[in-house]
């Protein structure tokens, strides 16, 4: 079982403000927060999946030496896609505590999902403070590569998500995550991404039914 890396604690002040900031927040377009947070988190995983550079962070965290952050958190939203919310809560805990403010942001929501408001403010102000941390002058530089997931999978997502869903990946990569090693132990097992092939950003490397060009469209043959 790897080691957790536990993030600093927020500072109190900074949690106080975050609670006193939902508390006093003008009403969301969906009736409850259960569903603003479920809306909301489901977005967020269909675009972090989505990303230019998600394919890149999979691909680190599967063949790097050391963990990745960002391979950790796209890990974690195609465990939420297949309904694995345990396993993405454990990934995106690894990915915060390594200094990613989308996975503490996810997991902000996540815990309200649950009702579990003190979490919930607990890893917003982290995932405040770690983008405050991060915030550098200029444009970042968008580091482009072969996408995670066809172009129609991709849109199929946002368009779930945008209709109140939850995301959803396709049947076979379904079946690939099912397969996965599990790590940890009886009371808490969550799949490991080293099940994963080598390359295993590319689709073909995933024994999926569907193949890439160049431009990440999808190729029929």
């Amino acid at each position: 079982m790897i080691h957790v890396p536990r993030p600093e604690r927020a500072h109190a002040e900074r949690i106080a403000a975050v609670r006193q900031a939902r508390l006093t927040a003008a009403p969301t377009h969906l009736p409850s927060e259960y569903e603003q947070a479920t809306f909301e988190l489901g977005l967020v995983v269909a675009l972090v999946l989505g990303a230019p550079d998600a394919s890149r962070g999979l691909d680190l965290l599967v063949n790097a030496r050391r963990i990745q952050p960002e391979g950790a958190e796209v890990f974690g939203a195609l465990l939420y896609a297949t309904g694995k919310e345990e396993g993405a809560e454990f990934w995106w805990r690894f990915a915060a505590g390594s200094g990613s403010g989308t996975a503490a942001y996810c997991l902000h929501l996540h815990h309200l999902m649950l009702g579990e408001t003190e979490d919930a403010d607990y890893w917003r102000a982290w995932s405040d403070q770690l983008s405050m941390a991060e915030r550098a002058p200029g444009p970042r530089p968008l580091r482009m590569g072969r996408p995670l997931l066809p172009a129609d999978v991709r849109r199929d997502i946002l368009s779930r998500v945008h209709r109140g869903l939850a995301p959803q990946l396709p049947p076979a990569l379904v079946a690939v995550i099912d397969r996965l090693p599990l790590q940890g132990d009886d009371a808490e097992e969550v799949p490991s991404p080293w099940g994963l092939t080598s390359g295993a950003t590319s689709a073909c490397s995933w024994d999926l039914p569907w193949g890439f060009g160049d431009d990440g469209e999808e190729s029929r043959g």
